[in-house]
């Protein structure tokens, strides 16, 4: 682990608003839940909490959709009917559907927020919420599955390879092509997905860090950080790291590019653990703390689902990777929760990481919600399958 200067924890500290907790080492690991309730408590107060502040039901656009593909692992792991419903609502408010047009002549997939960019993935994570309910309505209504279908079979009907251009669309849209993927038996999705994925690849992985990009913009070395170093923005990899655990979760193991995937996760993994701060969270340039030092929640909660995803799925040896997700975990349970459930110390949207930018208590995102739920809900099920029979 990287020895950080002790003013970096003070800068950090007068940021982030807090005293910082005392460091854990590797062998020296805070505590895990010690039962299922105790997990569900922390799963009860975060979502009541975003679902009673936000009872409106917003667009389809990527900061509110994924917090849906954390309320839906939420629902998984609790069965409690409102969150189902709440996703329900949301979902039939934007009538299965992420952007609107029905002129394909004109969908495009550049960044854009109207309606004719039905190829951009911000618009298409929708799905991943859209196929969950699917799969949970006992009717199998093909209407809430329609859209998603038609747009990424017209998608995949075209030459273009450049689709995920962006680290955060590989979160935003990987699942939905498994996930289609097992609903159909249509090969194709798992072809372009990854020749959309090595595209992705080509213009944004360094191979040498084994981590992404947030996108070519920010490549080393035209791009540095303020220190003078490459600069991973830990949302950005958040997203590629938790999608790769999506991918995974659906793809056949006998699927031709399994183990490339496999073994992208087991890298990214790798080089993740060796970033992290004492205190158990993720700085926002991750391998430069000075550049934006103090706590961010929404990365540190998608490394931390990634990791106990992978240890709960059999990819990663607990001895190495349990320490890492359990300091983690203590960070988003015991720092970035308040007392009545509000997610705090989460990156407002944006790209990168912002020297100077301020991120506290009452920085807060329905997306940082949803990652917050994805990693407590992965913690259930550890500590599920950890409990003596």
């Amino acid at each position: 682990m990287k020895k950080i200067p002790t003013t970096y924890y003070t800068i950090g500290a007068l940021l982030g608003g807090f005293v910082l907790m005392a460091a854990f080492s590797q062998s020296n690991y805070p505590a895990l839940p010690k039962s299922k309730k105790e997990v569900a408590r922390v799963i009860h107060k975060v979502n009541e909490y975003w679902q009673e502040t936000n009872p409106e039901h917003g667009w389809a656009f990527w900061d509110v959709a994924a917090y849906h593909t954390g309320n839906m692992e939420a629902y998984k792991v609790t069965n409690k009917e409102e969150y189902r419903q709440y996703s329900e609502a949301w979902a039939e408010k934007n009538e299965w559907m992420g952007a609107k047009s029905a002129d394909k002549a004109n969908w495009k997939y550049s960044y854009g927020e109207k309606d004719d960019y039905v190829l951009f993935g911000d618009w298409q994570i929708a799905f991943q919420t859209y196929i969950d309910l699917y799969n949970l309505d006992k009717e199998k209504d093909e209407r809430k599955i329609a859209r998603a279908r038609e747009v990424m079979e017209y998608q995949m009907s075209t030459p273009n390879r450049d689709y995920w251009w962006w680290a955060d669309g590989l979160y935003m849209v990987m699942p939905v092509m498994t996930k289609l993927y097992k609903q159909t038996g249509n090969e194709q999705y798992l072809e372009k997905l990854y020749e959309y994925y090595s595209y992705a690849d080509s213009i944004m992985y360094d191979p040498e860090e084994q981590l992404y990009y947030r996108d070519a913009k920010y490549v080393y070395p035209k791009h540095k950080s303020a220190n003078g170093k490459k600069d991973f923005w830990a949302r950005g990899d958040g997203w590629v790291f938790a999608g790769l655990a999506k991918v995974l979760q659906d793809l056949p193991k006998d699927a031709p590019k399994h183990d490339f995937y496999v073994q992208r996760y087991k890298a990214m993994a790798e080089a993740i653990i060796k970033s992290q701060q004492p205190e158990g969270y993720w700085t926002r340039s991750i391998l430069d703390p000075a550049h934006a030092p103090g706590p961010e929640t929404s990365g540190t909660a998608f490394f931390t689902y990634g990791l106990l995803w992978g240890i709960n799925n059999g990819h990663f040896d607990k001895s190495t990777y349990l320490p890492a997700a359990a300091k983690g975990y203590h960070y988003l349970t015991n720092v970035a929760m308040q007392p009545n459930g509000k997610v705090g110390y989460v990156q407002p949207i944006g790209e990168r990481a912002i020297p100077g930018q301020v991120v506290d208590v009452n920085s807060t995102s329905g997306f940082g919600v949803g990652a917050f739920l994805l990693a407590a809900s992965e913690m259930y099920r550890y500590v599920e399958k950890s409990l003596p029979k």
